[in-house]
Formats: C-alpha cells, structure tokens, sequence
C-alpha cells in the first residue's frame, strides 16, 4: 500500500476551464475515485441507466446552489475523459450511497461502506507557541484513498485563492484560503437524516473556502440545509473559531475551551443531545475516547503548543488498531480496508498545509502552500 506524497494540482481561470486543467492534471486519480464509488451501486444492483438518474437528482441541488460548481464538474469530466454523472457522485457520494440504501432498502452500513471516522482539532492563537492558530485532522476512510487523494489549489477567476485535500474529482474536503478561513469535517449520525433533500456537503465545504469574510463562511456551515448530519470546525486566523454539529436542518454551536477545539464522530452538545439521537456509535465506537485522548494528551504537552505537539497528539495509537491514528484494518462490518488516510496540519495565517499519508505507516509529511510549490519535510 503506497505513502507517496499525494499529487498537487494547481488550476486557475473560470470554473470550466480550471475544471479541464483539474480533470487533466489527475486523470488517473479522478478515474480511480470514480471507479471506487460507481461499484458501490453496482453492488447494490443499480443498471448504468437507473445509477445517472440517481445521481443526477443531486445535480440540481448542486446548481441551485452555485451553477459554477456544476460548470466546473463538466471541466473535470471533459478533462478526465470521464461523464459528468461521475463527478457528480464523487462529489455526492454520501448523500447518493444514503439514497440508494434507503431504495433498495438495505440496512445502513450493510457490506457497503468501510468505518468513517476523523477526529480534528484547532489551538487558538491563545495556547500556540507561534501566537498562530493551527487547525488540524486526521481522516479516516478507505485506505485505497491514499492512492485517489490530491491537494488542489485553486486561483479562481475572482475570489480567494484556496487550498485543499480532496478526492480526486471532488471540489473540496479540508483546507484554507488566502483570507486566513479553514474548514475540516467529521462524519455524524442522527436519528434526522436522509428525511429531506439537501446541498451534498463537499460543496458546503467548497463554498466555505470561497468566502473573504468570516461571517459568510458561518452562513454557509450553518444555515444551508443537508440532506444528512455532519460535524463541520470552521476557524480564521484572525484568532476565531466554532465547530458545528450539524443535523439536516440545524446547527449547534461549540465554542473553544481553554484554547482548543476537539471533536470525533459523536453528538456533544447538551442542546443538540436533548433534540436529536445519536445513531453514529454503532460505526465508530472508539469516537468517545479518541477525541478524548488528543485532548489529554494536548494538555500534557504543557501550556503552549506547536504543530509538533499537534502531530504527536494526532499519531496516538492507544487502543489501536480502534485509535486516533488508524492503520489499515478491516472495517468493523465489512471487509473493506479502513485506516487514517491523511493528516492534515494547517496555518491559516501562514498560508502552509502539511499532509503525511497513512500516517501510521509513514510520518513524512509533505508541505503545500498557497504560494509555493510543495515541498517534503524532513520525518
């Protein structure tokens, strides 16, 4: 299983055309996501014709959303030589496999999916050796994404300038932008999703990192309507930030405590916890002590910390292989490989992003910049 640093893809210009250069610049790695999420509704027996008309019943939210994100998927598609109902289910694949579950009414996480995970993280300026705020992730999922993954920077044709690690054909997953805003997100489960149609959440995301002010990036995290829960943390280099829990149709807010933000894959708002059930426990047991131990572990390192101690906290592997740093190990319903896919340490302020792939296998960590072409970093 490869840890090669994952490709960087700089594009520019108007969405079709930065599209084109996106889709051509990771054919390959765009294909391969492709081909991972189309044989999942392959397997639960969708025919060629019945899998477009599923997927494409996202397309419209997606334009309704912002006609220039489907303008850019064309490009992607046009450059990667693939259709356009694939970028759309790269883009919407867990609101598309959601649906077709519910269709073919097959049992959530029946064989289909390997454990989601993720456990993030930001210091606030506060508690950060360099007066800096960092913000940080690990990202669990198939471990054949660490060979479908890229980090994208985009110099659209108005906006800022933005970075992020993403699957191959995706807009957005992780990352920051010129005006000092970075955005990362956990999955969550509750007993309100998948009742109602909403924006997939990669282009919530997107739109995030398209935003010059703070407040706007809040209204897009908090007041878009989704088709299933998420848990975003939205942060600024300003020296604000706030993470989201988010069912469909509503978002509760958790501020920084003692200068940091910790959360995995379970519901902790006393508010959201009295008005929702958290369904997510039976996937990611180990959520409860994993966001658990990267915060004891941050508050043993002492009063102020670096990116060093924000690493250190996220390679933890007490009760691995169930821990915050995930090696490659079956899913715990199936038999799809499931691991940390990525580490991903942020500084806004900074414009710089580090990302070590499968960490747990190899902590070499290869840094990219807003500015700069990327470089490896010495382990």
């Amino acid at each position: 299983m490869t840890t090669s640093p994952f490709p960087f893809v700089s594009i520019s210009g108007a969405p079709r055309e930065r599209g084109r250069q996106y889709g051509e610049a990771a054919r390959e790695r765009v294909r391969r996501s492709v081909e991972l999420y189309g044989d999942q509704l392959a397997e639960f027996g969708y025919q060629p014709a019945a899998q477009s008309e599923l997927i494409m019943a996202f397309a419209g939210e997606i334009e309704a959303f912002g006609a220039h994100y489907l303008d850019e998927m064309r490009g992607i598609a046009e450059g990667a030589g693939v259709t356009l109902e694939d970028i759309v289910m790269v883009n919407a694949r867990t609101e598309v496999i959601a649906k077709a579950r519910i269709e073919r009414s097959r049992p959530q996480r029946e064989q289909d999916e390997a454990d989601d995970g993720c456990t993030g993280l930001v210091v606030m300026p506060e508690r950060s050796l360099s007066g800096r705020l960092i913000h940080a992730q690990n990202w669990d999922w198939r471990a054949e994404c660490a060979e479908t993954a890229i980090v994208l920077r985009v110099r659209p044709d108005n906006g800022p300038d933005f970075l992020t690690f993403v699957e191959a054909g995706g807009l957005a997953r992780s990352g920051m932008n010129a005006a000092g805003l970075a955005i990362t997100a956990n999955y969550l489960d509750s007993d309100r999703d998948y009742r109602q149609q909403g924006v997939p959440l990669a282009l919530i995301r997107r739109k995030v990192l398209e935003q010059s002010h703070l407040a706007f990036a809040i209204r897009a995290v908090a007041t878009t309507q989704k088709t299933c829960s998420n848990n975003m943390i939205l942060s600024s280099a300003e020296g604000f930030a706030v993470n989201y829990e988010c069912a469909p149709d509503e978002a509760f807010a958790i501020y920084p405590s003692d200068g940091l933000i910790v959360h995995a894959n379970h519901w902790v708002s006393p508010i959201a916890l009295g008005k929702l059930r958290d369904t997510g426990l039976v996937n990611v047991p180990d959520s409860v002590y994993r966001d658990w131990r990267v915060r004891r572990l941050l508050d043993q390192s002492g009063g102020t910390l670096s990116a060093a101690e924000v690493k250190a906290a996220l390679f933890d592997d007490f009760a691995t292989p169930y821990s915050v740093c995930r090696p490659p190990r079956p899913g715990l319903r199936d038999a799809h490989l499931s691991a940390t896919v990525a580490m991903v340490v942020m500084e806004p302020e900074s414009g710089v992003m580090e990302v070590a792939a499968l960490p747990a296998l190899d902590r070499r960590f290869t840094q990219y910049s807003l500015a700069d072409e990327p470089k490896m970093l010495a382990a």
